[in-house]
């Protein structure tokens, strides 16, 4: 099993951090004194909680004089949701590159898979391996070969699979 997926899974295990995750959900950020208040946790507990889900790549921070703001990451549960889906496939014996493109091996099909349904790009991997072989399979279908794009042709045709262009 991936190590980072279980770094998450471990994190989100926590009472206190998934109530954490709830009020970051909203998308506003908050400052650590906010969320103990809500929580009815002292600061330095949530911190600690923070940390951990810091770890797992599931919140990132931004200063704010004289606070810092916390926000979570929806990509990276996008991310955890993919390998978990992923792990389902795995496990149900679907191994077989069915539908995969001809440079792609039986891991690339996996990894293709996990990030596409229908023909939509449903979130972008954050491991470079992973994302490399996403990056090459939209190269060979949305793209020719030697033809140069504008870039506002660029993002025309990469969020006719993605819903963030960018």
């Amino acid at each position: 099993m991936d190590a980072e997926l279980l770094v998450a899974l471990k994190a989100l295990s926590d009472a206190s951090r998934l109530r954490i995750v709830g009020l970051l959900a909203d998308g506003k950020p908050l400052p650590v004194e906010e969320l103990a208040r809500r929580l009815s946790l002292s600061p330095g507990t949530v911190v600690h909680h923070l940390n951990r889900l810091r770890e797992a790549r599931l919140v990132e921070s931004t200063p704010r004089r004289p606070y810092v703001d916390y926000s979570l990451r929806l990509g990276r549960l996008s991310e955890i949701g993919a390998d978990l889906g992923r792990l389902a496939h795995e496990q149900a014996g679907d191994d077989a590159p069915v539908g995969a493109p001809e440079w792609a091996s039986a891991e690339e099909a996996k990894v293709l898979r996990s990030f596409f349904e229908n023909g939509l790009l449903t979130s972008i991997p954050a491991q470079r391996s992973k994302r490399i072989v996403v990056l090459h399979y939209l190269a060979d279908t949305v793209f020719e070969r030697k033809h140069r794009y504008p870039e506002k042709e660029v993002n025309q045709r990469l969020g006719a699979v993605h819903p963030d262009p960018a």
